[in-house]
């Protein structure tokens, strides 16, 4: 319902912005500052007033201090965070928009079938997922979002054999898990996106294509410049951090915007919680059995009794871990070093935890190909230096899983 329709007089002379808004200000542009900035005469009678509008105004009596600040709002005031990264921040979370709304669409399953199916990523792990047309239109939302954005020079993809070269004066390098957990869409568990961004080595500039493309796209996580995931459950949440902190966005749907619920996030040093794979215990080595029996029956470094959560999505094990502490892991080679452990241990790190692979933190580790695996072990920097004290907890014989 239009706010003029509310007002006494139709012919107001109100002066509203110009549809379409270009971006940032449709972004910033509310009900709130509308009725705020109406004079008295042209406010609505009480008895006009319908519950929505009431809870407008009411907005509008919230200090600028105490409202949560949009991320775009947050991007503008935080002075690690440069020009073009927040704009290629602002593309990523269009693009975590458009997902977040097909993942909970009812006809999710059917989007892009009829497509052709060429062979990408990793063929072994892609011929067990039935979900592959839905990650493939997700996977194309996202490289259009960094296309549109005009800043990345390269988008490597766990979906993709190769990464993409985008434009050659573009300043960044962005790595991405298009939709972690996509197995689990039919029976609504959370899922999730997972990126990082690098600076692009403009020392090769001069290298063919394909050659300059990988190299960009093999960094260590050291030196990531940026990193973040979405999670898509009961709420959207967008995590990021800029090497300053941890700091999380929650979507309010009523405005489209991502507000800030959780800046500068700590990781407790020690949690409860362990989150693996337990029908595995049978083929895991003899460290990782011993920790796992240790903690929970209470008699590690920590004298209580750990409990076991495993949602089998790693965005949402890692959040909740990230939130209340504990370990998320996988003992065997399984996750990707570029996609998953380098994004999400930059993130548990910035917090104040730790990645692991068992033995060497994640951030050290120089990737030599893309799709490369390792053991992963994310959460509390007590709880991590507690499991890497055991010998032998990395599973080197994979059994042959289905999943």
């Amino acid at each position: 319902m239009r706010l003029s329709s509310f007002l006494p007089n139709p012919n107001h002379n109100l002066t509203f912005p110009p549809y379409p808004l270009p971006i940032p200000a449709r972004r910033s542009f509310s009900a709130a500052v509308i009725v705020r900035d109406l004079p008295a005469s042209r406010l609505p009678m009480a008895g006009l007033l319908n519950p929505c509008l009431r809870a407008v105004r009411s907005e509008t009596a919230i200090s600028e201090e105490d409202r949560s600040h949009t991320m775009m709002e947050y991007l503008g005031k935080t002075r690690a965070v440069s020009d073009d990264l927040a704009i290629l921040i602002s593309h990523l979370e269009y693009a975590c928009k458009r997902i977040a709304a097909l993942v909970a669409s009812p006809f999710s399953s059917e989007l892009g079938e009829g497509r052709p199916m060429e062979s990408k990523g990793d063929s072994a792990a892609r011929s067990r997922d039935k979900n592959l047309h839905l990650i493939y239109v997700m996977n194309d939302i996202i490289l259009s979002s960094l296309r549109n954005s005009g800043k990345v020079a390269v988008m490597a993809s766990e979906e993709d054999e190769l990464p993409v070269w985008i434009t050659d004066d573009g300043p960044f390098v962005v790595v991405v898990d298009p939709l972690d957990g996509s197995r689990n869409i039919d029976v609504s568990i959370p899922t999730g996106t997972i990126f990082g961004i690098y600076n692009r080595l403009v020392e090769l500039d001069q290298l063919p294509v394909e050659e300059k493309a990988q190299i960009n796209a093999l960094q260590s996580g050291n030196r990531l410049v940026a990193a973040g995931y979405a999670l898509y459950s009961s709420a959207t949440i967008i995590c990021l951090s800029f090497g300053s902190g941890t700091h999380t966005f929650t979507l309010d749907r009523s405005t489209g915007d991502f507000l800030l619920t959780h800046p500068s996030l700590r990781i407790p040093p020690r949690g409860q919680i362990y989150s693996v794979n337990d029908a595995r215990y049978f083929d895991w080595p003899t460290g990782l059995r011993q920790y796992i029996d240790t903690v929970r029956q209470g008699k590690g470094q920590f004298p209580k009794k750990y409990s076991a959560r495993y949602i089998c999505s790693l965005v949402a094990d890692f959040h909740r871990t990230l939130i209340y502490g504990g370990i998320a892991m996988n003992p065997r080679c399984h996750l990707r070093l570029v996609y998953e452990a380098n994004p999400l241990s930059f993130l548990v790190e910035q917090a104040g935890g730790r990645g692991s692979n068992g033995k060497t933190r994640i951030l050290s580790i120089q990737p030599f190909e893309l799709h490369q695996r390792l053991p992963l072990f994310l959460g509390s920097l007590d709880d991590i230096h507690e499991l890497e004290s055991y010998d032998d907890i990395q599973q080197k014989v994979d059994p042959g899983y289905a999943v």
